[in-house]
């Protein structure tokens, strides 16, 4: 294929967002706060976003570092990225300095670019890396903040930007925790993510007469690509807010005539929850959409009779798969309401047995993917890689049936992975973080029965002899100082021992047996 012929075939992220600026132009595309962008005005804003990062001194291929919660300055960052042919690494805002740290290292950044507010954390974890230079998303001071730049005309120019990115070019790495404890960074292509994006945007039914509330937070997989992005790019006109606090989503929602929503299991059982949801006029919801943790089925059956005119959409996935892999119907919701579905228009999917043979209907196996959505692979790790795709698939690690049409349901998650409120915790990543004291002898994290969160962590400890009375209170303020809060332990069990096999292996099985009933108390309740 000559130089020119690839060019006239590219398809980058940049590309799509240019389609849509001209497809739509002043039409509102996002609205934030006080503040309100047209497609035009977004195109225009990366462009600018991409001029000012290069010209601080990065080039294509630099990693840059996004560390701050909602704005539009946020989304802006990551369209100014892409469009640069720069990588952009977005990193959950509740992260201690010692986890960005581990980010930047890991990464290889150049660049950390935050909110104000988290300014402190950011520091500390960019002085811990020589080399890595900061900045600002929005609100802030000096050459490199990122709402500035967009609205500053300085950076107008008539030559195209971003000329020389490559639709199979590395766009995103999106860090991903793994039963090893280590976070690793799953690389995102242009190409993979546009495939995904049209899958959301049929399989979802997203539709250009929508209104979207984005509540979730941007730097999670599930809110940025499988629902603003696709809706961006299919003419859906989104209002972003910082969090997904219950009344203010149900007052938006009946103000704004908001008629899309996505929010995971914990954040429907929320909504519900609140009296302001038999008071408000909801009848605006057309299209219900949750994913990210299993929704217990009563829950379900609730959120349909009390929003009768909507439709229901379920979605599994996860962040390697950029993260939509299927999904269940509304109108596949009465004969199987626990079900994930089927998968989607660029997703083909299997469920085997540990010889990666298919299993019988109703048997339990693997879910394993092929797709053009999926990651290139994890950044600087070759052998987890490897792991990964072994045969030739992309192997998912957690466990499902599948029956004789083809609709899949999940059994577990990967054993030593705790998803808690949609957010996935490495076991062992708090473990090592407990075992660090010295009143440990022995510690094993499973996940316990939540009915807020789901799933919620737990420590299993085993005290050494002189430990202190107050065990429980001293490990919670010692991994305060280690781990972000969603990953502190909501409950520690005390124990005499771990169950475990005779070759020594502990079995977390049984320990998960052993605590079903065991429901999480205030200790590190948040």
């Amino acid at each position: 294929m000559t130089e020119t012929g690839a060019r006239a075939r590219r398809n980058t992220i940049g590309d799509a967002l240019g389609r849509a600026a001209g497809r739509f132009h002043d039409r509102q595309a996002l609205r934030y706060a006080d503040r309100a962008w047209s497609y035009a005005g977004l195109d225009q804003a990366a462009t600018r976003i991409g001029r000012c990062l290069l010209a601080s001194g990065l080039a294509p291929g630099d990693r840059v570092v996004a560390y701050g919660r909602n704005s539009d300055a946020y989304l802006l960052l990551w369209l100014g990225c892409a469009r640069a042919g720069l990588v952009h690494v977005p990193i959950n805002f509740a992260l201690t300095p010692k986890e960005v740290e581990y980010v930047l290292r890991q990464s290889g950044a150049s660049l950390l670019l935050h909110q104000p507010a988290l300014a402190a954390a950011a520091e500390a974890a960019r002085a811990a890396v020589p080399g890595v230079r900061a900045g600002t998303i929005d609100a802030g001071e000096g050459p490199l903040d990122i709402l500035a730049a967009a609205l500053d005309p300085r950076w107008d120019e008539d030559e195209p930007l971003g000329e020389a990115v490559r639709d199979e070019d590395l766009v995103q790495i999106m860090y991903t925790s793994g039963t090893t404890g280590a976070p690793k960074g799953a690389m995102m292509s242009h190409r993979g993510l546009l495939a995904e994006y049209a899958s959301c945007i049929i399989e979802l039914e997203m539709q250009r007469d929508d209104r979207s509330l984005a509540a979730l937070p941007l730097y999670h997989t599930a809110q940025m690509h499988a629902f603003t992005m696709p809706q961006l790019l299919a003419g859906i006109p989104t209002l972003l807010i910082d969090a997904p606090v219950a009344a203010t989503c149900l007052e938006l929602i009946e103000r704004e005539r908001i008629t899309a929503f996505f929010a995971p299991p914990t954040v429907w059982i929320t909504l519900l929850q609140h009296p302001d949801f038999g008071t408000r006029d909801l009848s605006c919801l057309r299209k219900v959409y949750y994913g990210a943790s299993i929704m217990p089925v009563p829950v379900l059956q609730e959120l349909r009779a009390r929003l009768p005119g909507s439709r229901p959409y379920n979605c599994y996935g996860q962040t390697e798969i950029a993260p939509l892999a299927t999904v269940l119907r509304p109108e596949e919701h009465e004969a199987r309401p626990g079900s994930i579905g089927r998968p989607v228009l660029n997703v083909e999917t299997r469920v085997v047995d540990v010889e990666m043979r298919d299993v019988a209907p109703g048997e339990r196996g693997e879910v394993i993917h092929r797709s053009p959505q999926l990651l290139l692979g994890y950044w600087n790790m070759p052998e987890e890689t490897a792991r990964a795709f072994e045969g030739g698939w992309f192997h998912s690690g957690d466990v499902a049936t599948v029956d004789e049409e083809g609709y899949l349901a999940i059994v577990d998650r990967t054993k030593d992975l705790i998803n808690t409120g949609g957010v996935l915790v490495a076991s062992r990543e708090v473990e090592e973080a407990l075992f660090t004291h010295p009143a440990v002898a022995e510690v094993a994290v499973i996940a316990v029965p939540d009915p807020k969160w789901i799933e919620a962590v737990a420590a299993v400890v085993v005290p050494r002899a002189d430990a202190p009375p107050d065990i429980e209170a001293v490990l919670l303020a010692h991994a305060r100082g280690l781990l972000a809060p969603y990953k502190l332990p909501k409950r520690i069990i005390i124990a005499e021992s771990l169950p475990k096999n005779t070759a020594g292996k502990l079995l977390k099985r049984e320990l998960r047996q052993m605590h079903a009933g065991t429901a999480s108390g205030a200790l590190g309740a948040g």
